[in-house]
């Protein structure tokens, strides 16, 4: 008497989104009792099967327990055609690369978003030319941005950039300073982000003429942002808080340290317990620590390369710990993972290099 049954395997693995992929893998036999040589071909082409899923399988990754994004500034093309750079391209190419990989929850753009005057209206052809063709990859698709204005910006009409927003699904810029908040997937943990506009704090900055902001435009504006910031950050009750603007509070390079922000922002981060800092301006990649434990993450080479170190002697001896502004290099970004226990910051060259990496704790919790 022959009977039917079916062996079957369940291949269970986790997608990069965290959805369970189930694959059966099954054979029919029509007796039970198989002799040796059946079952041998049997579970030859359960194996075969399994083999042939691997490809499938190995683009599956556990489900993320952290939030990611990338950071990156000053990527903001040429007013002339073809209206990007060799490195702006590079960029896109590898933060694409890289969300595709590593996955991201967004990309947080640190200003300067359209060299050299900014734009005329939400209608302008920069938006298409220098953003949406350049950040094309299918795996940036999705990816919403989050954006600040940077001072060539603010040389051209940046309530068209924020007006954008009404037209790109994902270009965000609700307003010229405002709040992010995040949980870390299946997790308590809560991230805050500060997006700010330094350039209505501080004033506009002539790159060719004066490396210094020297007054804000509206003395009134700029103390309204800065006590909002204020009375946020006091009340912020979540376990990483990050501030993000254009102008750094220190760098070594060409522009050096913004001497605005290091009287008028830098005492809220530690008074505050901010973790970190991330800005751009300076046009390359650096990393500086104080000694209450706030991250700088100065990432401005999205476009440009400069290797000036002009500023170094303006920055307190320790906080650097990492540079690089080589001119041959095409640029890079930054990478960021918020976990349980503490926020890794990777440096990513847009060849595909990794060129250093820290970690922030999380805050301590009351």
């Amino acid at each position: 008497m022959h009977h039917e049954t079916r062996l079957s395997w369940l291949v269970f693995a986790w997608t990069r989104e965290g959805v369970v992929l189930m694959v059966s893998l099954s054979v029919l036999t029509t007796d039970f009792r198989l002799s040796l040589p059946s079952q041998m071909d049997t579970w030859m082409v359960l194996l075969g099967l399994q083999i042939l899923l691997l490809p499938l399988l190995a683009h599956c990754t556990a489900p993320a327990s952290t939030l990611r994004f990338v950071a990156v500034g000053d990527w903001g093309g040429v007013p002339n055609a073809p209206f990007h750079t060799a490195r702006e391209m590079a960029n896109a190419k590898e933060i694409a690369r890289t969300v595709q990989i590593m996955g991201a929850d967004f990309i947080m753009s640190l200003g300067d978003n359209f060299y050299f005057t900014g734009v005329h209206d939400a209608n302008d052809k920069r938006f298409q030319e220098t953003f949406e063709d350049v950040f094309s990859d299918r795996a940036l698709r999705n990816i919403p941005w989050y954006v600040l204005a940077g001072n060539h910006d603010h040389l051209g009409n940046v309530s068209a950039q924020i007006a954008y927003s009404k037209i790109s699904k994902r270009w965000n810029f609700p307003s010229p300073y405002y709040r992010l908040r995040f949980k870390v997937p299946r997790s308590n943990i809560t991230v805050a982000i500060f997006m700010l506009d330094t350039v209505m704090l501080c004033g506009n900055s002539d790159d060719f003429v004066s490396q210094q902001p020297e007054m804000p435009r509206d003395l009134g504006v700029a103390r309204t942002q800065l006590s909002w910031l204020k009375k946020q950050l006091a009340a912020a009750k979540e376990d990483y808080v990050l501030v993000a603007g254009h102008y750094p509070i220190w760098s070594i390079a060409e522009h050096g340290p913004t001497r605005c922000l290091v009287k008028n922002l830098r005492p809220l981060l530690a008074a505050y317990g901010v973790t970190a800092y991330l800005c751009g301006h300076d046009h390359n990649l650096q990393y500086l620590q104080d000694e209450n434990g706030v991250g700088y993450v100065l990432s401005g080479a999205g476009n440009f390369m400069d290797p000036s170190v002009r500023h170094q002697r303006k920055v307190p001896n320790g906080y650097l710990r990492f540079h690089y502004g080589s001119e041959d290099s095409l640029g890079g970004f930054t990478y960021v993972e918020i976990g349980s226990k503490e926020m890794s910051i990777t440096y990513v060259e847009a060849s595909g290099k990794s060129l250093f990496k820290t970690s922030l704790p999380r805050r301590p919790r009351p």
